[in-house]
Order: structure tokens, then C-alpha cells, then sequence
């Protein structure tokens, strides 16, 4: 006899405990409505416990029901509807009221430690950071049971406790003290908002974490902007007198301000993959592969006089039919040569050659503020920004290399402190 073959195209039977009774079939298209009472359930229940909170509160202000009490405080006034944060939202429940014996509205502990908005503004806040909208707000949020009636996930409730979360953010972010903090390295760069630059700085410590030291907001990065993010880091405590290294990406506004207001203690090095992505904006196509490679080849030189002559006799075989790019080549040279003037290599070098490690952060920033179609001030874009790097943050990892950081401050003091002789014996 041959076997029955249509059995196994039959779904698996799902038996239900519970209020079923035991063998009970539940079909499986019915689980969704199964996870929905549940959630149901859940929320009554906590709800229920949540009323039993707020009597238990009255009780203790007012003592227990029914009874006379000689020296009663309070008495209970019936309820009222009111708003508590719930899910991320704010729903509409019945509290209980007390009024003291002077007619004085009384508070009841867990009735306003539920009202605090702080926990919405966080949901609120997480939500924007994961990529929903401001529009789509309401959707992202787990459903409620009929009968509860919610508020505050209107676009515009949403809009506005973001608003007052990251403006708080703002405030902290830009006072956090940096005195504590040795910062051998700081790698500046700007990134675009609509019409806002948001100039960055992040700090490497002497142990290889990163760590986001500041930002401002300009149009370009231009010295003023420049001077003025660097002033700010000061007041927070970066010391002056400390030999350092500055990774930038080039700009002459970045360098002039590092140098007034660093003077003798900074060294730069620009980073080299901006300074390739110029060069070769110089060239046609036909060209780019084999000088790209040919400054490669020179960067990965063993020594910089073998470097520097690479790269001069590159632009020297440029000149004629290219001159933007040998005169690109030629701008600059000695400042992407620094990490090797230091002695430096390996892990750490590939790592401080070029601003890769802040163009990450800059990746957060443009992630989160995807969804942003109109930027409406300076300010705003502010919030935006240090949100972003709040949330950066919290993935930084030590930078590959850091165990020869200690050899990257020795070179650095030392090295400052030649050039310091130098100047000394040349004036003397």
C-alpha cells in the first residue's frame, strides 16, 4: 500500500494553553491576533497596577477610605483626566485628586514622576537617530489598546521635544571640560548642510581614543571660523603649550588659524587623500591612473628626502602639459610628508596620513540628518550636528596604531623643541 503523501503539505497544528482547552487547534494566521491581546493584556495589567499606585498615594495623604481620622491632612476631591507618558507618547488616564484641608491642589509622587517629559523626549530622540521622521513618528510606535485616547505624536509635538532634547544637548556638549584630557592629535574638517558648514574637531588622547572635542558653524572654513572653534577648545581647558599635531584636510583658513593660535607648538599634516583627490582634478582621465600611483609610490618613500625628491620630479614631468597639477603637487609638499618626517609607519601612520577618522564621524552626521529637508538656521543645524556626533560617540574605538603613540610624542617633542633651538641660535 502506498503512503499518503498529501499529509505532510498539512500545516503543523499549534495547540493552545491557557484558557483553551488542552488539544484546543489555533490556526496559525490567528497568532497575530494572539500577540495582540497579549500586548492588550500587558497594558491593562500595567495600567491597572499603575491605578493602585495612585490610590495607594492618595491613602497616604488622605488615610485609608472610610474611616475617621482625628488628625486628617487631606481629603479626596473625585478625579480628573490628566496626561502620563506612555510608549512614547502621552495617553489620557483618570487620576485620582486630594486637596489638603486649605483647598490646595496636592500632588501625588507617582503621578508626576510619570508626567516628566524627559523619557518622551528620549524616544523621540532615539527615534529621529535610527532614521524616522518626524511624519512617520506615530507609526514607529507600538499600537494602543481602543479606548485610550494619545497624544503628542503629531508632527509637530514630535518637532518640538526634539527641539528642546537637542538644545539641552547643545548647552552640555559645548561647556564639557577638556583639561583632564592629553591630546597629542586633533584632526579638524567641515562638513555641508544646506548653506552651514559645521567645522569639526576630534581628538586623538595619548591612549588612541578618540574623542569629539567641538564644533561651530560657518559658511566656509575660513580663518575667523577657524580661530574661533580653536578659542572655544581653549577656554575649555586644551592647553596651549603642548606639542601636537594637527590633521587637516588643506584648507589655507584651517592652517592660518593653527598657526596664530598654536604658533611654534603645532605640526600639520594635511591629508594626503585630499591632497591626491586634488592633483588629479588637474588631469584627464588618461593620466590620472599612473599618477596616482607615482605619488603612492613616493608617500610610501623610507625616507622624506626620497619623498620630497619623488614628488618633485613628478611635478617636474608635469609642468609643461599640466601645470595645476604640478603646481598641486608642489603646494604643501613638506606638510603631507610630516607623519614620515616623524618616523613614523605602520598601523599609525595609515591611520594619521590622511582625516579618515573624522570623514567616519562625518558619515553619522549625514546619516542622521538624511532625513532633514530645510535647514532653518545656523542653530538648527547645530542641534542636528552635535546629536550626530553624540551618536558617533558612542561607537569610537581606540585608532589602529595606538600602541606607538608614545613614539609619535616623543618624535613631536622633539621636533619642537629643535625648531624652538633653532629659531633661538638664528636670532642669537
Amino acid at each position: 500500500m502506498k503512503k499518503d503523501r498529501t499529509k505532510s503539505a498539512l500545516p503543523t497544528p499549534v495547540f493552545a494553553s491557557g484558557g483553551a482547552s488542552l488539544g484546543q487547534l489555533v490556526l496559525p494566521g490567528l497568532l497575530i491576533d494572539a500577540r495582540r491581546a497579549l500586548r492588550e493584556l500587558v497594558m491593562q495589567s500595567g495600567l491597572a497596577v499603575f491605578s493602585a499606585l495612585l490610590e495607594q498615594d492618595r491613602a497616604a495623604l488622605c488615610g485609608p477610605r472610610g474611616r475617621f481620622q482625628k488628625d486628617r491632612q487631606a481629603y479626596r476631591h473625585g478625579h480628573d483626566v490628566g496626561q502620563v507618558v506612555l510608549g512614547g507618547r502621552k495617553v489620557c488616564l483618570r487620576k485620582p485628586r486630594a486637596r489638603s484641608l486649605d483647598g490646595r491642589e496636592l500632588d501625588l509622587p507617582s503621578w508626576r514622576q510619570v508626567t516628566l517629559e524627559d523619557p518622551l523626549q528620549d524616544r523621540v530622540l532615539e527615534q529621529m537617530l535610527v532614521g524616522v521622521s518626524t511624519r512617520h513618528y506615530a507609526r514607529s510606535l507600538e499600537p494602543l489598546q481602543e479606548g485610550i485616547e494619545e497624544t503628542g505624536t503629531r508632527r509637530s509635538s514630535v518637532s518640538r521635544h526634539f527641539v528642546a532634547r537637542t538644545a539641552a544637548q547643545v548647552e552640555v556638549f559645548l561647556s564639557q571640560p577638556l583639561d583632564t584630557i592629553d591630546l597629542p592629535v586633533i584632526q579638524l574638517d567641515g562638513v555641508g548642510l544646506g548653506d552651514h558648514l559645521m567645522l569639526v574637531a576630534i581628538g586623538i588622547d595619548s591612549s588612541g581614543t578618540k574623542h569629539v572635542l567641538g564644533v561651530t558653524e560657518g559658511s566656509s572654513e575660513s580663518e575667523a571660523v577657524c580661530t574661533g572653534l580653536l578659542r572655544q577648545l581653549i577656554d575649555r581647558g586644551l592647553p596651549v603649550e603642548r606639542a601636537r599635531l594637527f590633521v587637516i584636510d588643506g584648507g589655507k583658513g584651517l592652517r592660518k588659524a593653527i598657526r596664530v593660535v598654536f604658533g611654534e607648538w603645532s605640526l600639520v599634516q594635511r591629508c594626503q587623500v585630499h591632497k591626491l583627490r586634488n592633483i588629479l582634478e588637474h588631469l584627464p582621465e588618461r593620466q590620472k591612473a599612473w599618477v596616482k600611483a607615482a605619488v603612492h609610490r613616493a608617500w610610501a618613500s623610507d625616507s622624506v628626502d626620497r619623498a620630497r625628491r619623488r614628488l618633485k620630479d613628478l611635478a617636474a614631468q608635469l609642468r609643461d602639459g599640466h601645470p595645476g597639477a604640478a603646481g598641486s603637487i608642489e603646494e604643501g609638499l613638506d606638510e603631507t610628508l610630516t607623519i614620515l618626517a616623524l618616523g613614523i609607519d605602520g598601523a599609525l601612520h595609515r591611520t594619521l596620513r590622511s582625516t579618515n577618522p573624522i570623514e567616519n564621524t562625518q558619515g553619522t552626521i549625514r546619516r542622521v540628518t538624511r532625513n532633514v529637508k530645510r535647514w532653518r538656521g545656523g542653530f538648527m543645524a547645530l542641534r542636528w550636528v552635535v546629536t550626530a556626533l553624540g551618536e558617533a560617540q558612542k561607537g569610537f574605538r581606540r585608532v589602529k596604531g595606538y600602541r606607538d603613540l608614545p613614539r609619535l610624542i616623543a618624535a613631536l617633542e622633539a621636533t619642537i623643541q629643535g625648531s624652538s633651538v633653532d629659531r633661538q641660535v638664528k636670532i642669537a
